[in-house]
């Protein structure tokens, strides 16, 4: 496969906001996991250097992915699939617990979470089947609803054992998003949208510890030495940002009030050390990045292409806006990290691929 670098044609409105969206999130990893990673590793740099180091390979990987010609992806996607089902396979068996789940595999010079790669895989197969959905072709378009169905049902069911339902709801919503996009005839979508979202529900219920979620975000605070310790404290932090924050590091509550604080809640720090200014700022940018992901989608040269970027830009966009609702306790809590924000290896890389090939369709893009 060659490799083709045209910066011309990319896009450079959704380039510069993919780089301000990194660097906006590095400044906040180092500031909300000085103190943390202090107490656990005597080093307040530490989680800041490895996202640094993270961020510069993401990069770099990125603009790789955005020299490779989309279409020519096409016959990894099911290599892909497969490698990360027998990952996820392994995840419960032999992966690393953290915080009561499975949903990492350790190896020597890293962690891996095997999601990451099932997300774009799984967007990547359903965009081939959709794109073939045609409005007087009811039969075929059954097919590849079904189709889509199957793969996201296999790693539904592996996304479940580890636990890792907040992954499997983001998936969903994507693919939604894909099929309505897809222009799956309204009489198909709605039964589908229907099963969807009672599956969705059926499964927030079917544990005791997602009914608990469920019920202790409608008052957190009735429970707030419990499970509702991490969104009371959330709110303490964005209460106390008020508009203009109380300034770049001087967060109280990542002082080890909210766990881990430059991973799934780090959004609270932000409006707690740059107040309602600093928030917009995040909500801006990623406002930028869904308008210049729909034009380049448009603009794309295949109906391929056009689902692809929109299932790529859901999946960034629908977790965005869930971290968002979950610190703001606007819905139930669960462990979904803030995209470019939040810490983390293979999950940051794995975003800047997916960034990497929006890039290259707009670079193919009509007009």
């Amino acid at each position: 496969m060659k490799l083709k670098f045209p910066f011309k044609r990319m896009d450079p409105i959704f380039l510069v906001t993919v780089l301000a969206l990194t660097v906006y999130g590095l400044i906040m990893v180092f500031s909300a996991s000085a103190p943390s990673a202090f107490y656990i590793h005597n080093d307040s740099m530490h989680f800041f250097k490895r996202q640094a180091m993270w961020a510069v390979v993401g990069v770099f990987v990125m603009f790789i992915v955005a020299a490779l010609d989309y279409k020519a992806l096409k016959k990894y996607a099911m290599p892909a699939y497969v490698i990360s089902m027998i990952l996820m396979l392994l995840v419960p068996i032999i992966g690393e617990t953290r915080n009561g789940a499975k949903r990492w595999l350790d190896f020597k010079f890293t962690t891996i979470q095997p999601s990451e790669i099932a997300k774009i895989a799984i967007i990547f197969m359903c965009a081939i089947m959709l794109s073939n959905i045609s409005e007087i072709k009811v039969k075929k378009n059954m097919h590849s609803i079904i189709g889509c169905g199957i793969i996201i049902g296999i790693a539904g069911g592996l996304l479940l054992l580890q636990p890792h339902f907040s992954a499997l709801l983001i998936i969903i919503m994507a693919v939604l998003v894909m099929m309505l996009v897809a222009g799956i005839p309204f009489r198909l979508f709605v039964p589908v949208g229907a099963v969807g979202i009672a599956a969705i529900f059926a499964l927030a219920m079917s544990q005791e510890y997602r009914r608990n979620r469920m019920f202790s975000f409608l008052d957190p605070f009735k429970d707030k030495m419990g499970d509702g310790w991490q969104v009371v404290q959330s709110l303490y932090a964005i209460g106390s940002g008020s508009f203009t924050g109380l300034g770049l590091g001087r967060s109280r509550q990542k002082f080890l009030y909210i766990p881990e604080p430059q991973n799934d809640f780090i959004f609270s720090i932000i409006c707690e050390e740059l107040g309602f200014i600093g928030a917009m700022l995040v909500i801006i940018l990623f406002a930028i990045l869904l308008w210049r992901a729909v034009k380049i989608a448009l603009k794309a040269p295949d109906r391929f292409g056009m689902i692809l970027a929109f299932g790529l830009i859901s999946l960034t966009i629908v977790q965005a806006l869930f971290n968002i609702a979950v610190t703001t306790s606007s819905v139930p809590p669960t462990g979904i990290p803030l995209p470019f924000f939040s810490a983390g290896g293979t999950s940051f890389v794995f975003q800047m691929i997916a960034m990497g090939i929006i890039l290259n369709i707009s670079t193919q893009g009509k007009g």
